[in-house]
């Protein structure tokens, strides 16, 4: 069983289809469908149902789906491996970042990273927290940010911690609160991000757990548009503080949501135990260095949240 044989069946299923995963392997169609059908024959069973010009996984598939990500992520893992004990003096960064915090929490670390290792190449990959989780676990990134908690197949390091705040019209019955429950906004619709934001997920499980499903009234995944709905008044929208401090909006009223437990914790994460090259550990030790040196710096200009003030 070769490796190209298995990197053309896991394209094959990721792009949907034999021509656009020829036009990703920088393969001619009939190339990539070659290879597939020789992995079929060596495990001795069909691989994909082919109807038309669509082709879907049989249970055979996705068995060896499953285990060609991982040789190929592993494959990967011990090309950097090598890579680093050749001791190269330039580097990639396959990084996954969303788009949620990536100006305020991600771009002082940019900055220091740049500086102190002008001679890596950074790629990055922009999805939700959900998404990119996804990309991290196939070993098509290194490392990614997201909300905690993660699945045991990661290894995390905190970044920052921010309460939500939810987002309403100045003029609503509930704005003039300083603080609120996800009960209390049980008869609100909800303004939230598009699918694949960790965010979301966050949120319905909180509005689960106290016995109730919102009604959804918008996604969006872009956030002035979204602060800019909840002043219109199409429904309650949610933000981490910080962000949403960043964003003046006159006639939003932002209210602390009553409940640690739907924080915002971004973490930048990885797959445990796998290796993580010389421009990964970089990354990690500069974004723990910045994150230090947020704690220790005292805040003195942030305004609070609520009803009545102007961020």
């Amino acid at each position: 069983m070769e490796f190209r044989t298995l990197r053309a069946f896991v394209e094959v299923v990721r792009q949907g289809g034999f021509s656009q995963a020829a036009k990703t392997l920088f393969a001619t169609q009939s190339a990539v469908s070659k290879a597939v059908k020789q992995l079929e024959e060596e495990v001795g069973v069909p691989l994909l149902d082919r109807i038309g010009h669509r082709s879907t996984m049989t249970a055979a598939g996705e068995a060896v789906y499953r285990r060609a990500v991982r040789l190929l992520a592993e494959r990967d893992d011990l090309g950097a491996e090598i890579a680093e004990i050749r001791g190269l003096q330039r580097g990639v960064l396959r990084l996954g970042l969303p788009p949620i915090g990536a100006a305020t929490v991600f771009a002082p670390i940019f900055a220091a990273y740049r500086r102190r290792y002008p001679g890596i190449e950074i790629r990055l990959v922009e999805h939700g927290s959900d998404r990119l989780e996804e990309v991290l676990r196939a070993g098509d990134i290194e490392l990614a940010a997201s909300l905690l908690p993660v699945v045991e197949d990661f290894e995390s390091q905190p970044l920052r911690c921010e309460p939500l705040v939810a987002l309403l019209p100045q003029d609503h019955a509930l704005a003039g609160r300083g603080r609120i429950g996800l009960a209390a906004l049980r008869e609100e619709p909800f303004i939230l991000f598009e699918a694949g934001f960790a965010l979301n997920r966050i949120i319905l499980a909180a509005c689960r757990r106290i016995g109730f499903d919102p009604a959804v009234a918008v996604r969006s995944s872009q956030i002035d548009f979204i602060i800019e709905l909840a002043a219109a008044g199409l429904g309650v929208a949610f933000l981490p503080k910080l962000i949403s401090e960043q964003r003046p909006q006159a006639q939003v009223a932002r209210l602390m949501l009553d409940d640690p437990a739907i924080d915002w914790d971004m973490a930048m994460i990885w797959r445990r135990g796998a290796f993580l090259s010389h421009a990964a550990r970089a990354w990690l030790e500069v974004a723990k260095e910045i994150g230090e040196e947020r704690r220790a710096a005292p805040n003195l200009t942030r305004p609070e949240v609520g009803g009545s003030r102007r961020p």
